[in-house]
């Protein structure tokens, strides 16, 4: 796998997966959202981890650039 997710966009995702993880924690979100959120939770996690993004393959997008 090629590192396509930037910095910059990594911490974007951290930060919307542990606020989505703790909405669902204190129950701010229930029923069907409270699953759906606990998945885009954890793929921006995942993706943010792996510094890769399916979905930017998909679309030739590459926030990841390297250090000289």
């Amino acid at each position: 796998m090629k590192k396509n997710v930037g910095n910059t966009d990594k911490l974007i995702r951290l930060i919307i997966a542990v606020v989505l993880f703790l909405l669902v924690y204190t129950n701010k979100i229930t029923g069907n959202m409270q699953f759906a959120a606990l998945i885009a939770a954890l793929i921006a996690a995942v993706t943010s981890l792996l510094n890769y993004c399916p979905v930017y393959d998909v679309f030739k997008i590459n926030t990841f650039q390297k250090r000289k």
